[in-house]
């Protein structure tokens, strides 16, 4: 609910869309209205996005140098390893049970009634739309489909034939499911995002091992031979930019301005009175 707005469960049903549309765009105006900090994780991820694409882009022999410390002459041996391959498979598992937990954490809401107006069903909703626009739209949708990046296994460096490509370069040395950005990473980044779904308490003794499980979990891809280290760095703040901004307008603005539509509706219930 926002102030000014009816309550979008007493609109008919044909002026629902309509106030929905409203309400978001008040929002996103709100979240500007509010002000950016500089520490804020948007704010902070864009930065370290372009401090990264900087420095790959003037120092690219730092890609080749981590993917060489991880190879031999017959290729990625550490691919081979049956621990590291169960970490990888251990991800999708790891993920499917945080998604399961925000899912019910929204059904939970549904069933109290506040579906939308809760912080932690705006959480969930949050963690939803992160999903779906940066690990999904963002990393596997249009960069991995889209920039033509090879692998680190199919260079000639390490035994392919395709050149090394700088980052952000489109090229044709590969078809899809390419190397530029990690999806894996990407879904590791998102899974510690997922962490704002538990208790405080919970939260900050779990944080840390969520985190180096998902550090562990992208540098398998270097191991492997799948990924350059700009790969899985700048899908990490890609990521949290996309995470940053949502969190700005879905979580934290509808916050002051839900307090001052009830405030305002308890002057009006006590005017009325």
């Amino acid at each position: 609910m926002t102030a000014g707005h009816p309550d979008f469960t007493d609109a008919p049903w044909s002026e629902r869309p309509r106030r929905a549309v409203r309400r978001a765009w008040a929002r996103v105006r709100l979240a500007a209205a509010a002000g950016a900090r500089v520490e804020e994780p948007a704010i902070v991820a864009l930065a370290a996005t372009f401090l990264l694409t900087l420095y790959f882009l003037l120092v690219p022999s730092v890609d080749l140098a981590v993917s060489a410390a991880f190879h031999e002459a017959g290729g990625f041996p550490l691919s081979q390893e049956p621990v590291l391959r169960a970490l990888r498979k251990s991800s999708t598992w790891v993920m499917g049970l945080a998604l399961l937990g925000v899912l019910g954490a929204l059904v939970k809401r549904a069933m109290e009634g506040r579906p939308f107006t809760s912080r932690t069903a705006r959480k969930g909703w949050f963690l939803l739309a992160g999903l779906a626009l940066g690990p999904g739209l963002l990393v596997n949708g249009v960069l991995k489909g889209l920039w033509g990046r090879p692998r680190p296994v199919h260079l000639e460096a390490f035994g392919g034939d395709a050149p090394y490509v700088p980052v952000w370069q489109i090229s044709d040395w590969c078809d899809a499911n390419c190397s530029f950005v990690s999806g894996e990473a990407a879904s590791a980044a998102w899974t510690v995002a997922a962490v704002v779904m538990l208790p405080a308490a919970v939260r900050r003794w779990l944080l840390g091992p969520v985190v180096v499980y998902a550090a562990a979990l992208s540098l398998n891809r270097l191991a492997f031979g799948g990924h350059f280290a700009s790969d899985i760095l700048l899908s990490w703040s890609l990521t949290a930019l996309v995470l940053g901004v949502l969190w700005r307008v879905m979580v934290e603005a509808p916050a002051p301005a839900r307090r001052r539509a009830l405030a305002l509706r308890a002057a009006r219930a006590e005017t009325a009175g």
